[in-house]
């Protein structure tokens, strides 16, 4: 007898049956694409999801693009994929410990930030200038998914992408894409505290009395401590939410990194480079449609729409290299 068993997919919609929480999304009644496809021997569907994700061009790009600091010298500043990974992590032990389906949950997780722009929120700033409202970066992570590399992901994927930032009130069709709200700021706020800390901005000691005493230090007490609280509230409510002395909390603590870390004055000018460098690629590439790349160029979409596609698509480095290349040609 073989030491070892196959996971086949009905073998692994079998035990979902048996162990997953009456909220949770089942794989085998779940997983509705706008193109039918046959069902994996192996994966289940969101287990698919995740393996297209994490293979995606999109998804590779993330490693040069801001998450809070702009081209940092120190190799262990977070980027935009090890955000997403640590998002990823959250999401995943918040799923576990709510008996959701983990591999929805974090196939929504590694999905959510793929349409960022470069230079992070100052870059989507900038391409907000553009457009009617606002340009947002989860609804072109979807369209990433479904127009520039299309990925045939399951609506309840993308749904939790599409939701995912607090500013849209729109819940996920499923408490899996739910998680992933809760994970981006659990993650964001904890390790972007840590790299403040390792670029001499703040101490541990500068933090609100209120968010040194409901989550602890600095670091991974604050993520133990937080996903606790999503957990616990999540459980009695029935529904994905967090405790709620904790959640001011964390509100409080944004509001402190906000301007204290991501808006602070010693910045701005970087901040309005990076915003000229989004700005005059946008305004260039308007005036010169034919050097846009084969792969951005979708007659259905107006000439905003492909350009803007194009420029968020840029990594930091690509985008500084291409204005440069642009705006201060060499002479030799």
């Amino acid at each position: 007898m073989s030491e070892f068993v196959l996971r086949t997919r009905t073998l692994t919609e079998d035990q979902e049956d048996l162990t997953l929480a009456p909220g949770a999304t089942r794989s085998r009644t779940a997983g509705h694409r706008k193109i039918d496809e046959p069902e994996d021997e192996w994966r289940t569907a969101f287990e698919r999801d995740y393996d297209r994700i994490i293979h995606s061009k999109a998804f590779r790009r993330l490693k040069h693009k801001t998450q809070v600091f702009m081209n940092p010298e120190g190799d262990h500043y977070v980027t935009r994929m090890t955000h997403t990974l640590q998002v990823t992590q959250v999401g995943r032990s918040i799923a576990r410990a709510l008996s959701l389906n983990v591999a929805l949950a974090e196939a929504v997780c590694l999905g959510h930030d793929v349409g960022h722009s470069p230079f992070g929120h100052t870059g989507e700033d900038a391409l907000s200038e553009f457009v009617d409202g606002e340009w947002r970066h989860s609804d072109q992570s979807v369209r990433i998914f479904e127009v520039l590399e299309p990925l045939n992901l399951t609506d309840e994927v993308l749904s939790g992408i599409r939701t995912h930032p607090w500013k849209v009130e729109e819940r996920a069709t499923t408490h899996e894409g739910d998680v992933v709200k809760f994970a981006d700021r659990i993650a964001y706020l904890a390790h972007d505290a840590l790299d403040a800390m390792r670029a001499g901005i703040l101490t541990p000691t500068d933090f609100p009395n209120a968010a040194l005493q409901a989550f602890g230090e600095p670091g991974r007490e604050w993520v133990a401590t937080m996903i606790q609280a999503v957990v616990d509230e999540s459980y009695r409510q029935s529904t994905i939410a967090m405790e709620p002395s904790k959640l001011a909390a964390m509100q409080e603590l944004r509001t402190f990194m906000f301007e204290n870390v991501y808006l602070r004055p010693e910045v701005e000018n970087q901040r309005r480079r990076a915003k000229q460098i989004v700005r005059e690629l946008v305004t260039y590439y308007l005036e010169h449609m034919s050097e846009l790349p084969e792969s951005y160029q979708h007659p259905e979409s107006d000439d905003l729409t492909q350009v803007m596609d194009f420029v968020a698509g840029m990594t930091d480095r690509y985008a500084i290299r291409r204005h440069d290349e642009l705006f201060r040609p060499r002479l030799f």
